[in-house]
């Protein structure tokens, strides 16, 4: 159940017997030669509303910008600061909190999210701790590819191929989402990461020219995706359903 396709009517509904929504939340940030640019938000909106499908529960819009400023080296991705992305999730929150939204599980495809995310949820905590706000919520935050079915079907299809941007994994998925826009690049043998990680944006793009990191997505195929996808949305209707119940 989409809250964007829906009434208030409805909405009001729905919270007549339930309180819990799944929020996707991703980014817009480039994903190597092949990958979409929207592959983070497309993977966990995708996911998300096969979630919702599957359990009849509520999908809020997605949001779509996070937290990137590491690619902004590469054109078309753009980010949102740490503080906005904070402010924007307490915001979307609190105001669904308002209509009596409690249980609040956003579903995320961009690790470079969960700093800022979390804060934002630790911030709500607080508001409540020093008796700046009246409504108790909950919430938490899941990488969409992080439950045990697709962490394994992951291992099974790439190994270490699948690297840690730019996944085959989460390129897979894109394509079986949006196979019109499967895109075809001559791609190099993927190259381990080296340690230390990455700072700015120039930083990154001198340390991954292309984009990618340890990844070797012309392995990946709609095919893949089918099945990464029927294993992600089982992980994470459980997830959801453990949450509501904890």
């Amino acid at each position: 159940m989409q809250l964007a396709l829906s009434t208030w009517q409805e909405v009001e509904e729905y919270l007549q017997t339930r309180s819990g929504i799944i929020v996707p939340i991703g980014s817009v940030e480039q994903h190597g030669p092949n990958g979409l640019i929207g592959t983070d938000h497309l993977t966990a909106e995708f996911v998300a509303r096969g979630v919702g499908d599957a359990i009849g529960c509520m999908v809020a819009p997605t949001l779509a910008y996070g937290m990137s400023q590491h690619h902004l080296g590469f054109a078309g991705s753009a980010t949102l600061r740490p503080a906005t992305l904070m402010l924007v999730v307490r915001d979307v929150v609190q105001s669904l909190a308002v209509h009596g939204f409690r249980r609040f599980f956003f579903i995320n495809g961009h690790g470079g999210n969960i700093a800022s995310v979390t804060a934002a949820f630790d911030e709500l905590y607080a508001m409540r701790s020093l008796g700046e706000a009246d409504t108790p919520v909950r919430c938490r935050m899941k990488l969409w590819s992080d439950g045990p079915r697709t962490r394994a079907l992951s291992r099974e299809l790439y190994g270490d191929a699948d690297g840690h941007h730019a996944t085959c994994t989460e390129v897979s998925v894109a394509q079986f989402y949006q196979p019109q826009a499967i895109k075809q690049a001559q791609l190099a043998p993927h190259v381990a990461p080296p340690s230390g990680g990455f700072f700015e944006g120039a930083d990154y793009r001198s340390r991954f020219p292309d984009g990618r990191i340890g990844s070797a997505p012309a392995l990946s195929s709609p095919e893949h995706g089918e099945r990464l996808f029927a294993a992600a949305v089982q992980d994470m209707t459980e997830a959801y359903q453990a949450f509501l119940a904890y």
